[in-house]
């Protein structure tokens, strides 16, 4: 997870990290709409202003983002 990491560049380690995200059944199956992460974090000697930026920063980095335009290749193969 970005915030993991961001937080581990600031000095900082989390002891828990958890998120919940959103998907729905489309007619076209399950699909990504909509990316609103609910972060509850314990993180010990992090203040305010330390939580905050790492969130930021790891919003701004968010892989989600950067999803659109992405060109996706397959090569499936059947194991016997």
């Amino acid at each position: 997870m970005a915030l993991s990491c961001q937080l581990g560049s600031a000095g900082l380690r989390a002891d828990k990290l958890e998120a919940t995200t959103s998907f729905e059944k489309l007619e076209a199956g399950w699909t990504v709409t909509q990316s609103h992460l609910y972060v509850r974090a314990t993180v010990p000697k992090a203040d305010a202003a330390a939580w905050e930026k790492a969130a930021e920063d790891a919003k701004a980095g968010c892989s989600i983002l950067r999803l659109r335009n992405t060109t996706i290749t397959m090569d499936p193969t059947v194991e016997k």
